[in-house]
């Protein structure tokens, strides 16, 4: 009897420290699933590259996270489902049938607290240095259970199929541009990360989804030489002009024959006349078609990533754009691409014009219908849509579906658009407010 008894509290001990060791190997792999998946890779890698192979090794295994969770999991529900056995059948033995219940409360309440709560606050805490702390001993476990989760991988995929779902391994869950747009969208809400700061770096990321023809000067506003003209005449029009580039054309405005710098003409006049002390009637023979630059013309549908590329490579500024049938369209410069990212800028050269948004104290805002929705959205920080406009003007002649005339008043994506003024088709102003 009393070797029963002995046998008895021997067994019981002993089955109590292997719960014990399972509840610890259950906490470890619900923090180091924790780690792994919460810790960010950028971090993980500025790490690795400071020569962290705990950090290297986390990367790695990250790199199929199919495989990784499968793993965990699968070695976090052995350990459970053992320990929770152990303990009805210790419990039974001591309580009897209602032991099985009592097993239960113990074992949800140990394996909530130690196993789940406990290791996956730490991780969160500290993903970084958890997920290369674990990552040895994950990568032993997922070497092991790979064969298993393999297997459950195709049966899983096989089911979801049935119900016409396909899963691509290789794809991530968010593309890095959304979880950057994401990220700062979330600390400009929270105030970590200021308004211009989010502006600019996403003005980085927009410029290989933006297109030329967003973001041109259209050709009804853009100032040319026509070289007919008299040398005085053109002189005097680059010496008043606010631009050092300015295209050439002849006849017709569409008819560019090229690009002329008013430093290259003011060079090239200066020594034609010959110095200060030279005669300016040699200025009659002169030719603006010597001294311009040859045109370049750029496709409307090239995106803004790629058209500053080719701005760097050609060393050159100054791009004329054109439709797909060879129409001019308007004009580009580096300065817009740059501004798209930094805001405006502008010089001492700059016309002295008003502020493009101005706002009253009625809560309306007066706009100028030629500023574009996305500068608009900028400086408000409104959400306005511009898939079908690239004006504010053209946004309301879009979703009104006719030109409207002065007065009238539309109200459309959560705002009140009033037209103010109307030069001939087009919309110069209007006042806008939310509703």
């Amino acid at each position: 009897m009393e070797t029963a008894t002995a046998t008895l509290d021997q067994s019981f001990w002993l089955t109590c420290g292997v719960i014990l060791f399972l509840l610890v190997l259950s906490g470890f792999f619900s923090g180091s699933e924790t780690a792994l998946t919460a810790a960010s890779r950028g971090k993980l890698r500025a790490q690795a590259d400071k020569g962290s192979r705990g950090a290297e090794r986390a990367l790695k295994i990250t790199e199929d996270n199919e495989r990784l969770i499968g793993s965990v999991l699968l070695g976090n529900n052995l350990v459970n489902i053992l320990a929770a056995s152990l303990a009805t059948a210790i419990f039974t033995r001591a309580f009897g049938e209602s032991g099985v219940a009592l097993a239960t409360l113990v074992m949800t309440l140990l394996v909530l607290i130690f196993a789940e709560v406990l290791p996956k606050t730490y991780a969160i805490t500290n993903s970084e240095t958890a997920a290369a702390l674990v990552s040895r001993p994950i990568s032993l476990v997922v070497t092991v259970f790979s064969p298993v989760v393999a297997a459950v991988r195709l049966l899983v995929r096989g089911v979801l199929r049935i119900f016409g779902i396909t899963t691509d391994p290789d794809s991530n869950i968010l593309a890095v541009r959304e979880e950057i747009a994401g990220a700062l969208q979330l600390g400009h809400s929270e105030g970590v990360v200021e308004k211009e700061d989010r502006d600019r770096i996403l003005g980085a990321l927009d410029l290989n989804d933006r297109t030329v023809e967003e973001i041109m000067l259209h050709r009804s506003g853009i100032e040319m030489i026509n070289a007919d003209d008299s040398p005085q005449d053109i002189l005097d029009q680059c010496l008043k002009s606010n631009y050092t580039r300015l295209p050439v054309f002849r006849d017709d405005p569409e008819n560019l024959i090229g690009v002329i710098h008013a430093k290259d003409l003011l060079r090239a006049m200066y020594k034609l006349i010959g110095g200060p002390d030279g005669d300016a009637a040699k200025l009659k023979s002169f030719k603006i078609t010597d001294v311009a630059m040859k045109p370049y013309f750029v496709p409307e549908t090239s995106t803004l990533d790629e058209q500053m590329r080719q701005f760097l490579r050609r060393r050159t500024h100054f791009a004329l754009v054109v439709d797909e049938y060879g129409s001019l369209q308007g004009l580009i410069t580096l300065e817009d691409i740059l501004e798209e990212i930094v805001g405006e800028i502008t010089d001492e050269f700059d016309p002295d014009a008003e502020q493009s948004v101005t706002s009253g104290d009625d809560g309306q805002f007066a706009v100028d219908g030629a500023m574009t929705i996305r500068d608009l959205n900028r400086a408000t920080d409104w959400n306005l849509p511009d898939d079908e406009a690239n004006t504010v003007a053209g946004l309301v002649i879009h979703e009104a579906q006719m030109i409207p005339t002065s007065g009238q008043v539309f109200s459309f994506h959560g705002f009140r658009f009033e037209v103010v003024a109307r030069d001939g088709n087009r919309i110069t102003e209007l006042k806008i407010r939310p509703l």
